[in-house]
Parts: structure tokens; C-alpha cells; sequence
């Protein structure tokens, strides 16, 4: 496909198609001098590619979405197998494997990656409806239609609290899945009775764990700011070497302060894991044993004292455990 290409002046056929073995016959010349018929891309709009490209790109949205949303599920995954061996180790530390994370990447990649993918898949699915969603709102602010705008609203609304209701289920699964190797639909289902059973302890752990991490959270995105709001404007000399005056420090401030909170919330949502990841073995636990010597509990003395003030944790003798007959 051929288009003209004016250079000096604006020309009304720019971006136009054109021939070029005929175009020095044509008027376009003669209007825009100095025009020329040059090689833009291939296939003329005509072939398949160029009919179907929008559906390409929502293609590779939808399949970059999945990956992005599948690493995310594998590394959880991989997280919670090492906690998990963790709390259910008898004797801590002579029960623990060697290695706990690597062991744990290896078991989520050789015999869970279709319940990862398919976890995915189902988050993946919410977050395209909402970008569609996204899309028809844009669209439908034009439109200045009240009804619309309304079902617009609702619709975005519930498809908010979907996706975090998934997000929620999903990292729950993921434990299970680690735990016991069950696949993602029995998983879900035996994670949800689980937090069902213990609804209160639930709540309770999960606004503590946020509130904390939060906090954490902001305290150290506010230290990281004022040591570089004292750096860049020169109160603290000694720490670094080198000119650090600057005209306007606001954006590079602004900047070290949202890039240092993203690293802190990466950081710890590796402590909301184990959090989770703990609490999700500490009611399995109390369900399948009860703090007898032929049931003994794994979890350990200190944590227990915390958590149930009513029996001391008895003396523990090894056994099997049901991470240890995950994967064989």
C-alpha cells in the first residue's frame, strides 16, 4: 500500500492513497508540490490480518492478562508450599525440607500448573469484562444517558467485588492446592468450607494482617521520603558525594516516594502469604487434631499459647503430615 507524503507544505491528499505508476499524471503534483507516493505497509487493508487486527489485539490482551495473572498464582502457590512445610513439620527445624521455596516452585510447576492456569484463566475473564465494561462507560459518557450511565455504574460495581472475591478465593485455593494437591475446583471448594467454619477468626485476622501491613506500608514509603526530601535539598551533605541541587525536586521526590511504597507492597505481600498461609493450616489443624497425645497439634508452643489459652500444647511426636503426603 502506497500513500502520498507531502514535505514542505500541509496537502490535502497527505495519507492518501496513490499509485505510484501513475502518479505523476495525476493532479497531486501540480496541487502539493514537492508530494510523493511512498511505501506505507503491506496488504492494502485486504488480508486477514488487517480485518481481524482489533480482534488480535484483544487477543493478546487477553493471553498477556493470563500470564501476568498465572506468575502471580505460581509464585502464591510456591509461597504457601513453603510455609505450609513449615507448620507442618513436627520436629521445627529437623522436619523442614532443605530448600522449602525451591521445592515448592518445583511441585507448583511439575503438578499444579494446569490448576494455576486455570485459577488464572477465571480472574483473567472477570478483568477483560471489566476493561469492556471501561470501555462502554467511555463510550456512554457521550451519550448523556441517565439509565445507562446507572446500569453502567451497577455493573462495574459488581464486577468489582467479583474480581476481589476471586483474587481472595483464589490465594486460598492455591494454599489448599499446596497443602494437600488436590486440583483447583476441590481446592476452592475445601477452602471455602474452611474459612466458612472459622468466618469469625477470618475477619478478625484479615483486617489486623491488612491494618499492620498497611501501616508498614506507609512508614517506610514516609521514611524513604523525608530521607530523600532531606537529600535533595541538601540538609544531609555527608551522606552522599557529588552535586544534589535541584530546580524542582517535587517530581523526583513524588517519584522515590511511589516507587519506594510499590517495593514495600511487594515486599510484603510475601508476609500477607505466610500470614494467610498460617491461619489457613492453623484451622485445618485444629479440626483435624485435638491437642491429645495420639492427635497432637503442629502447631508450635508459642504461636499456640497465642492463639488457644485453653490447653497447652502436649509434647509432639512425628508423624506424618499432610503436606508431607501431598506429592506422593
Amino acid at each position: 500500500m502506497y500513500t502520498v507524503t507531502a514535505t514542505d507544505e500541509p496537502c490535502i491528499y497527505s495519507n492518501k492513497i496513490c499509485e505510484p505508476e501513475s502518479f505523476n499524471t495525476t493532479e497531486i503534483p501540480r496541487v502539493c508540490p514537492g508530494a510523493h507516493c511512498n511505501f506505507a505497509f503491506y496488504g492494502g487493508g485486504k488480508t486477514l490480518y488487517h480485518q481481524y487486527i482489533n480482534t488480535f489485539h484483544i487477543y493478546n490482551l487477553f493471553v498477556f492478562i493470563w500470564l501476568v495473572n498465572f506468575v502471580i498464582a505460581l509464585g502464591q502457590c510456591s509461597l504457601a508450599g513453603a510455609f505450609a512445610a513449615y507448620y507442618w513439620a513436627m520436629k521445627k527445624p529437623d522436619d523442614i525440607p532443605p530448600f522449602p521455596l525451591f521445592t515448592a516452585f518445583g511441585y507448583a510447576l511439575r503438578y499444579h500448573t494446569g490448576s494455576l492456569a486455570f485459577g488464572a484463566l477465571i480472574l483473567s475473564l472477570i478483568q477483560i469484562f471489566k476493561m469492556v465494561l471501561e470501555y462502554m462507560d467511555s463510550q456512554l459518557k457521550k451519550a448523556q444517558n441517565s439509565i445507562s450511565k446507572f446500569l453502567q455504574c451497577c455493573l462495574t460495581c459488581c464486577f468489582w467485588c467479583l474480581e476481589k472475591m476471586v483474587k481472595f478465593l483464589n490465594r486460598n485455593a492455591y494454599i489448599m492446592i499446596a497443602i494437600y494437591g488436590k486440583n483447583f475446583c476441590i481446592s476452592t471448594r475445601d477452602a471455602f468450607n474452611l474459612l466458612m467454619r472459622n468466618i469469625i477468626k477470618v475477619a478478625v485476622t484479615d483486617e489486623v494482617t491488612h491494618f499492620i501491613l498497611f501501616l508498614g506500608k506507609i512508614l517506610i514509603s514516609g521514611f524513604i521520603g523525608i530521607l530523600a526530601f532531606l537529600i535533595f535539598t541538601q540538609k544531609i551533605p555527608t551522606i552522599i558525594q557529588g552535586p544534589t541541587s535541584l530546580n524542582y525536586y517535587w517530581v523526583p521526590l513524588l517519584t522515590v516516594i511511589f516507587g519506594s511504597y510499590l517495593i514495600a507492597k511487594g515486599c510484603f505481600s510475601v508476609y500477607s502469604m505466610c500470614v494467610e498461609t498460617i491461619f489457613l493450616c492453623f484451622c485445618e489443624d485444629l479440626e483435624r487434631n485435638d491437642g491429645s497425645a495420639e492427635k497432637p497439634y503442629f502447631i508450635s508452643p508459642s504461636l499456640h499459647g497465642i492463639l488457644i489459652k485453653k490447653h497447652p500444647a502436649p509434647q509432639r511426636q512425628s508423624r506424618n503430615s499432610p503436606s508431607s503426603a501431598t506429592h506422593t
